[in-house]
């Protein structure tokens, strides 16, 4: 009786985490400005306009490219949730020092947003410098 316990709670924990990522996902992309630099997962982007979509709808994974098409990256994410529905697309950045790094992206009308695995480089200027979360709105 207790492995079948074991193995109903196992199940339950796996069917809830796989449903998660799908939960987080951005149907028709977002677009944003920035007038800093900033890195995407280990790639420096310039500032700019930028669009984000997501490639494939059930993995976790970001393509932010420039308006121009120099620059993309691919970037994780793990889903967040928040508890009310925002108000506006936005996307948020970890500043330190002089260094921002892309951190989340959270889509109008949805509960579910995406926040971007740090980098070493990240955790490292963590480590040393004290964060300043700014973010700009995204369309």
């Amino acid at each position: 009786m207790k492995n079948l316990l074991k193995m109903t709670a196992g199940t339950a924990v796996l069917a809830m985490g796989s449903a998660l990522p799908m939960m987080a996902q951005m149907d028709n992309g977002m677009n944003f400005t920035t007038s800093f630099p900033f890195y995407a997962a280990s790639v420096e982007m310039p500032a700019g306009s930028y669009r984000v979509s997501q490639p494939e709808m059930n993995a976790p994974e970001l393509l932010i490219q420039s308006a121009d098409g120099k620059r993309s990256a691919f970037v994780d994410f793990i889903p967040t949730r928040s508890e009310q529905p925002h108000q506006q697309s936005d996307v948020t950045f970890h500043k330190y020092g002089d260094v921002d790094y892309l951190n989340r992206l959270w889509v109008v009308g949805q509960r579910y947003g995406m926040k971007l695995d740090p980098t070493k480089a990240e955790l490292k200027a963590a480590s040393a410098t004290a964060v300043v979360e700014h973010s700009v709105a995204g369309n």
